[in-house]
């Protein structure tokens, strides 16, 4: 099928499913009724990530965009749940699995509507995946791994037909290898024990929890890394982020349609609320951020075809995650104000965008941690060719050459090589954003809108410079270890009455 029609088709299932016959079952119930989920999955949506030699529609990364876009302008758990199976599962199964698993693996996704998730997380090791515990050994037979451990938030717990887990290798003695690799496991072999299903406070359509592994996988659905298994799973991380702005792209054009609607037919003071100046302010940030959003994925569907090693683009895929995950929790707390006390309802498309957006700024590396490495991943750039004057690498680095050029007057110093951590987290805050304004003069050169490009511009601009003005003081408070001593207001009301 063509892809417009096929889009066009998708589209019209998912409308059918959230809006015209079981929104309240379908939307805001933990998990997906069966009937609602054979209604989606009628087209094969998650065909978009599969090569064709596989049945599939050739993983082309526009198209897998433009699905997880049409996803999320009706659910966003929906698309999360589809960038899973596509980003973590599936992709790496294309350029790292073994024939003989994909072609089996593939004909049930194809034909069966299988789901497949991934298991990186530990409830000791989060953020620290490389000293996860889980491990496996081989136990003197060559051709099949015995992996244990503990694993948790892992999206789609008790649900998925595969699993992508991820495993420490253990020598004779115990002892844990450094390097890490990936195992696929078939779910009816068991081997799995769900041990808790989390309350999730969001995103309430997808089940998560704490699983027990105990697993035996044949050799041929162990990942095979070009190099190195760390240099995989950055591959298989950035990847991922570097796709965050198609499940980001139907949210914010969702917010933005919900918000103008909204404000177009609520009257106050006897006239509409978009005529005031402060409801314009809010719709035009919408306004950039649908922009914005849409230059990522022009970014992601021209730099990044599935055969792409995107294990070294740290800095494009860290500023993509941060800066389209902020703008999505911003966008919903925008439209949440703006509808005011009817949004705030999980049955209300701004209550429930509020509480959903919000972990997207956590998993897949919490933005703190992301923005940081951008700002150490830029300095590192910086000692190799000796100048830490910021404006003048930046006016000659590709990311950025042409969005610096509206900063020149405020980073135009040299940057302190050993700065706090705080700091590295504002700097990398601007210089995600700065990285967006660069994706959007791209697109605008291709022929998007040009009024919202330049208004995009205009908007982070005032962003980039709020920031920076953080950066720029001296002055940061300290944590009071003894907060306790001295602390109690109603001393000094006391001591006031007597006086």
């Amino acid at each position: 099928m063509d892809f417009k029609d096929y889009i066009e088709e998708y589209k019209t299932r998912l409308y059918s499913v959230f809006r015209t016959n079981a929104e309240e079952a379908v939307q805001y119930k933990r998990t997906i009724p069966e009937g609602a989920f054979k209604e989606i999955m009628k087209v094969v949506p998650l065909s978009t990530f599969i090569p064709k030699e596989y049945g599939g529609r050739g993983a082309l990364t526009h198209e897998a965009l433009s699905m997880l876009e049409a996803s999320s302008y009706e659910s966003l758990p929906l698309s999360l749940m589809m960038g899973i199976n596509g980003a973590l599962f599936l992709q790496p199964l294309a350029n790292y699995g073994s024939e003989e698993a994909k072609e089996a693996i593939y004909h049930r996704f194809m034909n069966e509507n299988s789901m497949g998730g991934l298991m990186i997380t530990e409830p000791d090791f989060g953020s620290d995946a490389l000293k996860m515990q889980t491990a496996y050994s081989q136990n003197g037979d060559p051709s099949v791994y015995n992996i244990q451990g503990t694993k948790h938030w892992g999206g789609l717990t008790g649900w998925a037909d595969y699993w992508l887990i991820t495993a420490r290798g253990m020598d004779v003695n115990g002892n844990l290898g450094r390097d890490i690799s990936f195992f696929v496991h078939d779910s009816r072999n068991g081997g799995i024990n769900v041990k808790e299903y989390y309350p999730n406070l969001g995103l309430s359509m997808l089940p998560y929890g704490k699983n027990e592994i105990d697993i035996n996988v044949d050799a041929s659905h162990k990942l095979e890394p070009k190099s190195t298994g760390v240099t995989m799973m950055l591959d298989i991380l950035h990847r991922s982020r570097l796709q965050f702005p198609g499940m980001g792209m139907g949210f914010l054009r969702r917010m933005m349609d919900d918000a103008i609607e909204h404000c177009k037919t609520r009257f106050v003071g006897g006239q509409s609320l978009l005529n005031y100046d402060q409801v314009q302010r809010r719709i035009t940030e919408l306004q950039s951020y649908f922009t914005m959003c849409s230059a990522m994925c022009s970014y992601t569907s021209r730099k990044v075809p599935l055969a792409q090693d995107t294990s070294r683009m740290d800095v494009q895929a860290n500023a993509i995650k941060t800066v389209v995950t902020d703008f999505m929790q911003q966008a919903s707390q925008s439209l949440l104000q703006l509808t005011g006390a009817k949004g705030y309802r999980l049955d209300h498309m701004a209550g429930k965008g509020v509480i959903d957006s919000r972990p997207f700024q956590i998993f897949e590396g919490s933005n703190d941690i992301l923005y940081q490495q951008i700002s150490e991943s830029v300095l590192k750039m910086m000692r190799k060719v000796k100048d830490f004057n910021l404006y003048n690498f930046l006016s000659e680095y590709d990311l950025t050459e042409n969005a610096s050029d509206y900063f020149k007057d405020i980073l135009n110093f040299e940057l302190d090589a050993k700065m706090s951590q705080r700091k590295l987290v504002e700097l990398g805050k601007a210089l995600g954003r700065i990285i967006t304004m660069e994706f959007t003069i791209d697109m605008g050169e291709l022929g998007f809108n040009k009024e919202l490009v330049e208004n995009a511009l205009l908007s982070m601009q005032t962003e980039v410079r709020s920031i920076m003005c953080t950066f720029g003081t001296k002055y940061n408070a300290h944590v009071v270890d003894d907060y306790i001593s001295d602390s109690a207001w109603l001393t000094s009301v006391k001591a006031d009455a007597s006086s």
